[in-house]
C-alpha cells in the first residue's frame, strides 16, 4: 500500500502548524471555561430593576398628568386645550434631539450615571412645577414639564440595557418587560390619579388646592427616588449574569458608539423594526393624549370615567407586556409573537374606532382593555426583538433609536390627530390611525427573525450566588 513520504523539510512546518492549531483550540477553549466560570446571578439585581421601576413611574407619571385633565387645566390656567395637549408632545419633541447625546453619555459614563442624571432632571423638574400655582403660571409648569421630557432620554431605552447587564438569558425578556411595566404603571398613575385630585370646579382656588396636592407630593416621592438610586444603584454585577454579556466582556465584540449606529442603519430587518415600532408607539400616544376629550365628546362631566379608561387601557398593557415577556423567555419566537401582538393592536383600533361614537362606557372599558393590553404589551417585545437582531450592539442603542421612532411617529399622529379631531371629529381621527396600524402590520411580516443574542447564550452553566455559593 502507498504510504505518503513528508519531506525533512516540510516537516517543521507542519509541526509549526499542528503546534498554532492545538494553541488556539487550547485558547478558545480556555476562554469558553473563563465565560462559564465567572457566568452568576446576584439576588441584588431584583433591586436594580426595582429602583429603575420607580424612576421611570415618576417620570412617566408627569407625562400625562395634565392632559387627562386638560379641560380643567386649560380653564385654570385660561389657555386652549390644545395649549395643554403640548405638555404632552413636549415628551416626544425632546427626545428626538437628545437621544443621540443621551446614549453617547450612556455608552461613555455608564447605566449607574445615567440613570442618576435622568433621575435629577425629574427631581428638579418636579419642584420647579410646584412654583406654577396661579392661573398665570403656564410657562413655568411649561419649563417644569420639558426639564421632565428631557431628563425621560435616560429612562425610555434603559430596560434592555438593565436586563442584559443584570438577568441570565433565561429571565432577559422578562426583566426587560418588567422595567417597561413600571413605565407603564407609572402612566395608569397618571390616568388615574389627578381627575381625583384636582376636582372640575368653577372656583380657581378649588383647583389650585388640587393641583398643591399634586405637584408637591410628585415632587416630594421624584426626592426620594432620586436619593434612593444615589445610594443604592450600580453599574454592574462583579460578574456577568449570561454567556452572551460575558463574550462582550471578554471579546470587546460591541463597535464604538457611533460605528453602532451605523451598523444599525445598516441593518435592513431593523429599520424595519423601526418604522413598525414607531407606528405602534404613535399610535398609542395619540389615543392617550386625547382620550379625555374624545370621551367627553359623547359623556359631559365623565372626567374619572375618562382617567379610568386610560387607567384600564394601560393595566391591561401592564399585563399584556408581561404575558409577552413570559412567552418570549419560553418560546423565543420573536416575529411571530411580535406580528400576532401587532395584527391584534389593529383589531382593537379598530373596534375602539366603531364602540366609541356611541358613547356607551361599559363597552368602551371592554374595548379599552383589549386595545391596551396588546398595543402596551408590544412595547417590550419590540425592545427584545431589537436587541437580538442587533446583537452585539449595545440595546440601550438599539433601544433610544426605536424610542426616538415612537416620538416622531408620535408628534406626527398627535398633531394630525389633533387636527382631525378638530376639523372632522373622532372617526376621522380613529380611521387615520387603523390605516397607520395595517401599514406597520404589513411591514412586520417581512422582518427576518435572526435571534443572534439567543444563539450567543446558549450552552452556558450559570451560577446563582447564595450561602452554598458564595461571590
Amino acid at each position: 500500500m502507498y504510504k505518503e513520504e513528508t519531506s525533512p523539510l516540510i516537516q517543521p512546518v507542519n509541526r509549526a502548524l499542528e503546534e498554532l492549531v492545538a494553541s488556539q483550540q487550547a485558547t478558545s477553549d480556555t476562554m469558553e471555561t473563563k465565560m462559564e466560570e465567572h457566568t452568576r446571578l446576584y439576588r441584588s439585581r431584583f433591586l436594580m430593576l426595582f429602583l429603575f421601576v420607580t424612576y421611570s413611574m415618576s417620570s412617566a407619571f408627569q407625562w400625562i398628568e395634565y392632559s387627562i385633565i386638560s379641560n380643567i387645566v386649560s380653564n385654570y390656567y385660561q389657555v386652549q386645550e390644545f395649549a395643554v395637549s403640548w405638555t404632552s408632545m413636549v415628551y416626544m419633541i425632546f427626545y428626538i434631539p437628545l437621544i443621540v447625546p443621551a446614549n453617547w453619555i450612556l455608552e461613555k459614563r455608564g447605566l449607574r450615571f445615567a440613570v442618576l442624571l435622568g433621575s435629577f432632571g425629574t427631581c428638579l423638574g418636579s419642584w420647579i412645577k410646584c412654583c406654577s400655582l396661579n392661573p398665570h403660571g403656564f410657562a413655568i409648569t411649561m419649563v417644569g414639564q420639558s426639564i421632565v421630557a428631557a431628563s425621560q432620554v435616560f429612562i425610555l431605552g434603559i430596560p434592555s440595557q438593565l436586563a442584559g447587564v443584570w438577568f441570565s438569558a433565561q429571565e432577559v425578556s422578562r426583566a426587560c418587560a418588567v422595567g417597561v411595566f413600571g413605565n407603564q404603571f407609572g402612566i395608569a398613575l397618571g390616568f388615574l390619579l389627578p381627575p381625583l385630585i384636582v376636582p372640575n370646579s368653577s372656583n380657581n382656588d378649588d383647583i389650585e388646592h388640587g393641583l398643591s396636592i399634586l405637584f408637591y407630593s410628585v415632587a416630594a416621592i421624584t426626592s426620594v427616588i432620586f436619593l434612593s438610586i444615589v445610594f443604592l444603584f450600580k453599574e454592574k454585577p462583579p460578574h456577568p449574569p449570561s454567556r452572551a454579556q460575558a463574550a462582550i466582556l471578554n471579546s470587546d465584540s460591541r463597535s464604538s458608539y457611533w460605528a453602532s449606529i451605523w451598523k444599525l442603519c445598516r441593518n435592513l430587518h431593523y429599520m424595519l423594526l423601526l418604522v413598525t415600532y414607531g407606528i405602534n408607539v404613535g399610535v398609542f400616544y395619540a389615543i392617550s393624549t386625547f382620550l379625555n376629550q374624545m370621551i367627553l365628546f359623547y359623556n359631559k362631566g365623565a372626567e374619572e370615567s375618562a382617567g379610568l379608561m386610560g387607567l384600564t387601557i394601560v393595566i391591561s398593557g401592564m399585563a399584556g407586556s408581561v404575558v409577552c415577556g413570559v412567552i418570549l423567555d419560553k418560546t423565543h419566537r420573536f416575529k411571530e409573537t411580535t406580528l400576532a401582538v401587532y395584527v391584534l393592536s389593529l383589531l382593537g383600533m379598530v373596534a375602539f374606532t366603531v364602540v366609541l361614537p356611541y358613547g356607551h362606557l361599559l363597552p368602551m372599558f371592554f374595548v379599552s382593555s383589549l386595545l391596551g393590553f396588546f398595543m402596551t404589551g408590544y412595547l417590550p417585545l419590540g425592545f427584545e426583538f431589537a436587541a437580538e437582531i442587533t446583537y452585539p450592539e449595545a440595546e440601550a442603542t438599539s433601544s433610544g433609536l426605536l424610542n426616538a421612532s415612537a416620538q416622531i411617529f408620535g408628534i406626527v399622529f398627535t398633531a394630525g390627530s389633533g387636527a382631525l379631531l378638530e376639523q372632522y371629529g373622532d372617526r376621522a381621527s380613529n380611521i387615520s390611525l387603523t390605516v397607520s396600524l395595517v401599514v406597520g402590520s404589513i411591514i412586520t411580516a417581512f422582518i427576518k427573525s435572526d435571534l443572534r443574542r439567543y444563539k450567543a447564550s446558549q450552552i452556558a452553566p450559570i451560577s446563582t450566588c447564595d450561602k452554598l455559593n458564595p461571590c
